[in-house]
């Protein structure tokens, strides 16, 4: 799932290299946490959060096929 997370933010970005993903599972759930320059925040979160909603959307979807829970966190 963080790759997935991490090959479309480094699509939406400026600055590609800048992308950090860090994963991290508990029991109950997946919580991935994406964190991108501060000049390309506005690239990932998008005008009223929709690009974030997508993205959000998109991880959500693979996760079911597995079965699990995911959380996706935009860290400024």
């Amino acid at each position: 799932m963080g790759e997935l997370v991490k090959v479309i933010a480094e699509a939406l970005v400026d600055h590609p290299e800048s992308v950090e993903v860090k994963e991290t599972v508990t029991s109950q759930s997946v919580i991935i946490e994406l964190k991108v320059s501060p000049e390309d925040m506005g690239k990932v979160i998008g005008k009223q959060g929709r690009i974030a909603k997508a993205l959000r959307t998109v991880v959500k979807a693979a996760a079911t096929r597995e079965n699990k829970h995911v959380v996706v966190e935009i860290i400024q």
